[in-house]
């Protein structure tokens, strides 16, 4: 085997939010979950990790540098996930290239991994679902493994809970499982991406500043700690999983946006009901679901159906793009840019929807009369960072083009 080849793979995964919250493990170190969950996947255009995984014999160690910078691979949940792809490597043979790797040796060969979000890292964006689920989905395809990507995300899961579920497009359940080991813990596509392509996602992206309390700090204090969550997960997710599948499937909006804020606003009071309580939301995050609950009160039929994950963020989904180019013109009017702030770096992802309400710069914004539903509506002035504008989108997917790939193909380092 000539010892100067460097393989590579690299991949693109999307990051996804859940509609019906996971919230507490039954088992942590496998990260089990005390209920189902469903998400939405984003469209990876405006929200994804990119990862390149390579091999060489020349590699001394495993090495990771997650958006430029060098960090420790020593940690439980990367090494789960390495020793569970490498479990399942099989034989890869490079004909053109002269490369030939058996599965056995996959246990002395190192990997480089090198890793980019495109959106803040740990801000309550599931930057991390997105990470482990890329690093499983690259690695696997790196050492040929056989599994589908409902097994991957049984692995991905290891890494993190809610990366099982960025293996699919569209709409994607993570079904808790019964089993101690875990094995039947895993996501499955409830449909894909084009089943319901008329929803737009409105991300007001509050702060970008990592949490106070860590989701797995969170997570722990509250199963050991909240009555309301034992009585959630027995009583209430199992139903609502049910109604939620329901009204995907039927595309009944009215449900849907029912359902998704309720079921954000329970996982939100779970929080408080922790001892110590655990604040998630800030005031900012108050006044847009106070927005959005005046506005379907107005409108008698909902409009948008708002969610947020742990962190003060609020992911809103329009029911269609004429709802939510009314949505964007209400959230700049409450929350216009700072003065000095460009409306082109204000509004990010899919930029068609301000041409769709009506706004060509900060003129516009300015001039909005105050929406109907609010008697004399005030301002906030620089309170959000900045919006994203995306959509339900589609799985993870290997990147051909080796200009996308993070790594030197000579090297195996950080380009």
């Amino acid at each position: 085997m000539a010892e100067t080849w460097v393989r590579m793979v690299t991949a693109q995964t999307p990051t996804n939010i859940a509609v019906i919250k996971y919230w507490g493990k039954r088992d942590e170190t496998l990260i089990l979950p005390v209920n189902d969950s469903i998400s939405v996947t984003l469209d990876p255009a405006h929200l994804c990790t990119t990862t390149t995984v390579a091999v060489s014999p020349s590699f001394v160690q495993d090495r990771m540098w997650l958006n430029g910078k060098e960090i420790s691979l020593s940690g439980g949940r990367y090494q789960n996930c390495l020793r569970e792809i490498r479990a399942r490597a099989c034989d890869v043979e490079d004909k053109e290239r002269g490369i030939n790797i058996s599965k056995k040796d996959w246990e002395k060969l190192h990997v480089h991994i090198a890793s980019y979000n495109n959106f803040p890292t740990a801000a309550g964006l599931a930057s991390s679902a997105a990470g482990f689920a890329c690093l499983v989905f690259a690695l696997a395809k790196l050492m040929n493994a056989k599994e589908d990507n409902s097994k991957l995300s049984a692995i991905a899961r290891q890494g993190s809970g809610s990366a099982c579920r960025s293996l699919f497009g569209g709409f994607v359940k993570w079904n808790m499982g019964k089993f101690e080991d875990g094995s039947d813990s895993l996501a499955v596509e409830v449909v894909d991406e084009k089943h319901w392509d008329d929803l737009v996602i409105i991300i007001a992206v509050v702060s970008s500043r990592q949490k106070e309390t860590s989701s797995t700090t969170g997570m722990r204090e509250t199963v050991e700690t909240s009555l309301l969550l034992q009585h959630r997960a027995k009583e209430i997710v199992p139903k609502r999983i049910i109604q939620m599948e329901e009204a995907i499937k039927n595309r009944d909006f009215a449900s849907f946006a029912h359902l998704t804020c309720a079921d954000s606003n329970q996982f939100h009071a779970v929080c408080l009901d922790t001892c110590p309580p655990i604040f998630y939301m800030n005031d900012t995050s108050h006044r847009i679901i106070s927005c959005a609950e005046k506005w379907n009160r107005s409108e008698g039929t909902p409009q948008v159906a708002y969610t947020f994950d742990a962190g003060p963020n609020a992911v809103l989904i329009a029911r269609n793009r004429q709802a939510a180019a009314r949505l964007l013109q209400k959230l700049l009017f409450y929350f216009p840019p700072n003065s000095d702030t460009d409306l082109n770096s204000y509004v990010l992802g899919d930029k068609s929807i301000l041409k769709d309400a009506g706004i060509e710069d900060l003129k516009d914004v300015e001039a909005f009369p105050p929406p109907s539903e609010i008697k004399d509506a005030p301002r906030y002035k620089g309170d959000v960072s900045y919006f994203i504008c995306t959509r339900p989108g589609r799985g993870p997917v290997l990147l051909s083009d080796e200009s996308q790939a993070l790594l030197s193909p000579e090297t195996g380092l950080p380009k």
